[in-house]
């Protein structure tokens, strides 16, 4: 009982190690170079990323600071630095 146990493990394990093999990352990242290759696109693709959505959550934050005017220190300042920007 135990041998036929052990027996259909390794056949289920096979099966599993097969499927591994024929993964279509495992397939597309086959050689060094396309390996070294699709991780310089990844990193381009999440700087351009982090840096297109770090300058929207700037800009918003800088709009929605020059609105208020219920605390003029920090609306002056930014209506300020929107100025600077604006005549640049």
């Amino acid at each position: 009982m135990a041998d036929q146990n052990n027996q259909s493990e390794i056949v289920a394990l096979t099966d599993e190690l097969r499927a591994l093999r024929d993964h279509k990352f495992l397939k597309a990242h086959s050689s060094f170079w396309r390996l070294i290759g699709f991780q310089f696109v990844r990193g381009l693709a999440f700087g351009l990323g982090s840096v297109l959505g770090a300058t929207v959550l700037v800009a918003w934050t800088v709009y929605a600071l020059g609105h208020i005017d219920f605390i003029p220190i920090i609306g002056d300042w930014t209506a300020q630095i929107i100025d600077n920007i604006q005549n640049r």
